[in-house]
């Protein structure tokens, strides 16, 4: 035997139920992962169906994704599993779920039930305007993943993401339909909605903080009002979920672009006072 050559390791099967186990852990964070990924895919196969509520099913698919892709991440922190394979799996399935879904979403539910052509645009003009907007926001939504992927939370700890998470773009457009839930008829409100989409995949790829509730410590002890606010919260989405979900949804939407321009603001409002 040459010396540079090692004498072979005795076999431990100890370390093989050790792998196996460390295998089995792994899984629990991507079964959210799938289930996240299972219902983007439910709210597309909803929307082409079409017709009913099933504009209304795949919002609330959307919304259930939402919660799955807030678990796997939590579960995977601790369980101590986080992986890189973990973190590429989660971008991919929020692609569909917080890309594709709602984006095709917006567009059917907001050109289907223009069935008349007006004097001022057209539902071929406005078919091809939604299309490109609902594409900038998939592709806003795929940019803001791999920028995530790659540059992480914002400078200074977990508190704040830089732009707007994905599943709140997602949230906005499917808290707008499951509170209204018929489709758009009036061309105004279409074009308006529309723009909102596209605004909502620039918001995504911005620089606007947005609070990310990451650095909430679960294990403190809080006060007892927070315990009974939360109740409140939950049984207000329980009950009025159409209603609760939708000023969730815009209002986180719109609170970053609120504090961003005081922030903007703020600097500039003292310069004549220095």
């Amino acid at each position: 035997m040459a010396d540079s050559e090692q004498p072979a390791l005795p076999f431990d099967p100890k370390d093989m139920r050790r792998a196996k186990l460390r295998r089995g852990i792994y899984l629990l964070p991507s079964l959210f992962t799938v289930a996240n990924l299972m219902c983007g895919y439910y709210a597309v196969m909803a929307v082409l169906a079409g017709g009913g509520n099933e504009y209304d099913k795949a919002a609330k698919a959307i919304g259930y994704a939402i919660l799955f892709d807030s678990l796997d991440g939590r579960v995977a922190r601790m369980t101590g599993t986080n992986s890189e394979f973990g973190k590429q799996f989660d971008s991919l399935a929020d692609v569909v779920s917080f890309g594709i879904a709602p984006a095709v979403l917006a567009l059917a539910w907001g050109v289907r039930g223009l069935a008349e052509p007006n004097n001022f645009v057209t539902v071929h003009q406005l078919s091809q305007m939604g299309w490109i907007c609902c594409l900038i926001f998939l592709i806003c939504c795929a940019w803001r993943l791999a920028r995530f992927n790659v540059q992480g939370m914002a400078p200074g700890g977990l508190a704040h993401f830089v732009g707007m998470p994905t599943p709140a773009g997602a949230g906005v457009i499917a808290g707008v339909i499951h509170a209204f839930k018929q489709p758009l008829h009036d061309w105004r409100w279409a074009v308006a909605w529309l723009l909102l989409s596209a605004a909502l995949g620039a918001l995504m790829t911005s620089t606007v903080r947005y609070y990310s509730f990451k650095d909430i410590a679960w294990t403190r002890r809080y006060p007892s009002l927070g315990i009974v606010l939360i109740a409140l919260v939950v049984a207000g989405i329980y009950m009025y979920s159409e209603i609760a979900l939708f000023i969730i949804g815009t209002g986180y939407a719109a609170m970053g672009v609120i504090i961003h321009l005081v922030r903007w603001l703020r600097p500039r409002a003292a310069q004549p006072a220095a």
